[in-house]
């Protein structure tokens, strides 16, 4: 059975601080987008398998798709080989979730192939044994996320939403970005607040924001330039995803995003990306 596994991006990432157990406390609110990976799921074979094409991703249990797998038929006690054939055309290390979407696919999927029956709550209480960002795509609405990304809230947010993503030939690490954060000496912080429902898209732009700008932006220059372009070339709104580097600006309709991709200029290496928020 062949799965779509989509891609997200956060409108607004504030860190609050860092937990006595090592982890960040954080706000964001995320939003899908129609950039997918495509997931095939097969019984057979020999144990959890995972076979990929396209940029290359971890192996073996390094692996969300295969420690989700793995998890899942654990947790209902279940003895059957796996086989994961996966198409990664979400970037890798971009701050558009893709592993974490793999890891909510894989739990969705032997899910109804195994016929389980498992209930979505049930589902995000085991993807949040694999990640913090896994619940989010099990939950499949926009939505505000908080503590280390567990505790979800429904946001209802203005539609059509477009996006043009701009992505840089390098990655960033996640645990690279959160380091560097707090070298900064921030100190912690009261969250902004965030409503549950943005119907005009001018309501929505004074919340996007990402705290991770500031050590990204500081190592990569050119990334800070792109976020200029998208918004002197019509973007509504401009930040970058996640722990970076992809920068995206936010467009209202098709025809102005697909305009604003023609006119942007790009270094070597970067390309562009249109895709429809879902």
């Amino acid at each position: 059975m062949r799965f779509l596994s989509p891609a997200k991006v956060n409108l607004h990432l504030e860190v609050l601080g860092k937990r006595s157990d090592g982890y960040h406390e954080i706000q964001t609110l995320m939003h899908r987008v129609a950039l997918f990976d495509e997931v095939e799921i097969s019984l057979g074979g020999r144990d959890i398998r995972l076979v990929s094409e396209g940029e290359k991703i971890p192996a073996g249990m390094r692996n969300l798709a295969c420690r989700a797998a793995r998890l899942f038929l654990r947790e209902f006690g279940i003895q059957k080989n796996v086989e994961i054939g996966l198409k990664k055309r979400v970037p890798v290390a971009a701050g558009l979730g893709g592993g974490s979407s793999n890891a909510a696919t894989v739990l969705k999927a032997l899910n109804e192939l195994l016929r389980v029956r498992a209930d979505r709550e049930i589902l995000m209480g085991l993807g949040a044994k694999i990640g913090a960002d896994v619940p989010f795509f099990i939950f499949q609405k926009p939505a505000l996320a908080q503590g280390i990304g567990e505790r979800l809230v429904a946001v209802e947010v203005p539609k059509p939403l477009w996006f043009l993503m701009v992505i840089p030939p390098f990655r960033i690490s996640t645990a690279w970005a959160y380091k560097a954060y707090d070298l900064l000496g921030t100190k912690k912080k009261e969250a902004t607040k965030i409503k549950d429902s943005y119907l005009d898209l001018k309501d929505l732009l004074p919340v996007m924001k990402n705290d991770l700008e500031a050590v990204a932006f500081s190592r990569h220059p050119q990334m800070a330039r792109i976020k200029e372009e998208l918004l002197a070339r019509g973007a509504r709104g401009a930040v970058m995803s996640g722990s970076g580097p992809v920068v995206f600006g936010l467009f209202p309709a098709k025809k102005e995003v697909e305009e604003a991709e023609k006119a942007i200029p790009l270094s070597a290496g970067w390309r562009t990306v249109i895709a429809r928020g879902i």
